[in-house]
């Protein structure tokens, strides 16, 4: 059983201790990791389980249409997906995208978007998406080509999107395109598309290492009405980035939640693995190994809970969510490759938990931000403050 002793930090209060028990509790009587068939099918059981279970309340905000509270609290968004984590990459997935795909719409929807959209998100009867990134734009939002053009009373939208993830079986996804407002970021707008709107198609499902529902999305004189815009036209980078602050400090909570998995697996083997008249655990080099990654769990979890104490204070936590961001994930690589060393040619046998894990990590490097995104954004926020402090 993973160490709790963190949640003794004053970063909680009682209610986030209580959440993190009775979700620890739901879990472990709930969650199986073992689904080697249809992924897309044990998505759909995840999130309907999930929404039923009010987990979902958690992810999206406003208390009015199905959220837990009025504004979502990052340190419960983090509690549940390192919880979640921990049991399942899947099940970690559907929570965490019911929250990405519908975030936007909580944050800049109106009132009529978010009756529609959120109350079935928090119940678990819709399934969000958020469909940004482009077969030529990822980390440069702004090199975005995807277009949406005015028509009377609608939007045209043409072009395609990739690596989106619950493409091909999300209700919803919510859009970037190019409105045309201004060059660059500041003329892209934000939409909300239904999945079966004509002229959106699902060009090409995507297989990658840790399966989950990820597909390429292609927009062929799609038309939605111009009540689908979400904010003002040409705010849409402002709405993503938006989007994204609020959930890339709970991606270091998942990579987290992974750690602290490979740490009990490394555990569990050093310490009944006999070898040489003694156990694996006696052994220094296997003691420095433990000792390395015991640290990195607790820096990663310091890191992602200041990130997150700091944003539910009301705080713009640009900065040190990369830095959870970033260390989290690395850290979690690190931790769970030498979980699968201590357990030698064990690890690497197919589903295997470490070798899941080392599967299910590869891919939260480069997600919502990828490692090198996040040292240039710490490096300029840090340059900032400084010149900033040099100007005052």
């Amino acid at each position: 059983m993973s160490d709790k002793s963190y949640l003794d930090w004053p970063f909680f209060d009682d209610r986030h201790r209580q959440l993190q028990a009775d979700l620890e509790r739901w879990a472990s009587a709930n969650i199986s990791d073992d689904h080697h068939g249809d992924t897309d099918a044990a998505c759909r059981d995840f999130v309907t389980r999930l929404g039923a279970a009010g987990w979902l309340r958690y992810a999206v905000g406003g208390s009015a249409h199905g959220g837990q509270y009025d504004v979502i609290d990052t340190r419960a968004i983090c509690l549940l997906r390192e919880t979640l984590a921990r049991h399942s990459g899947l099940a970690d997935f559907a929570f965490a995208m019911q929250g990405l795909g519908s975030g936007a719409i909580t944050l800049h929807g109106t009132a009529a978007q978010k009756q529609r959209y959120l109350t079935r998100v928090a119940a678990g009867e819709a399934i969000a998406a958020f469909a940004l990134s482009e077969p030529g734009s990822g980390s440069d939002v702004a090199a975005m080509s995807c277009a949406a053009r005015a028509e009377g009373d609608e939007y045209v939208l043409d072009g395609e999107k990739t690596w989106i993830s619950n493409g091909g079986i999300a209700d919803f996804y919510v859009l970037f395109a190019r409105s045309g407002e201004a060059p660059g970021s500041r003329g892209l707008s934000a939409f909300i598309v239904d999945a079966a709107t004509p002229g959106l198609e699902i060009a090409e499902r995507i297989n990658v290492i840790a399966p989950h529902p990820l597909a390429r999305l292609r927009f062929t004189n799609c038309r939605i009405p111009k009540s689908a815009m979400l904010g003002a036209p040409g705010q849409g980078f402002k709405v993503a980035m938006q989007t994204l602050d609020i959930f890339r400090t709970s991606v270091a909570a998942a990579a987290l939640g992974f750690a602290r998995h490979a740490l009990d697996e490394a555990l569990r083997r050093a310490t009944t693995r006999p070898m040489f008249n003694q156990m694996l655990a006696d052994f220094q080099i296997t003691q420095t190994k433990l000792a390395q990654m015991a640290t990195g769990v607790d820096v990663s979890a310091l890191l992602t809970y200041r990130a997150a104490w700091l944003r539910d204070q009301g705080q713009n936590v640009t900065r040190e969510a990369a830095m959870a961001k970033m260390t989290a994930t690395e850290t979690a690589q690190q931790v769970i490759d030498a979980a699968l060393q201590i357990w030698g040619g064990l690890g690497v046998v197919s589903e295997h938990p470490v070798e899941r894990l080392y599967r299910e990590i590869r891919a939260l490097r480069i997600y919502e931000g990828a490692t090198e995104v996040q040292q240039l954004i710490i490096a300029r926020q840090t340059l900032s403050a400084y010149e900033q402090e040099l100007r005052t």
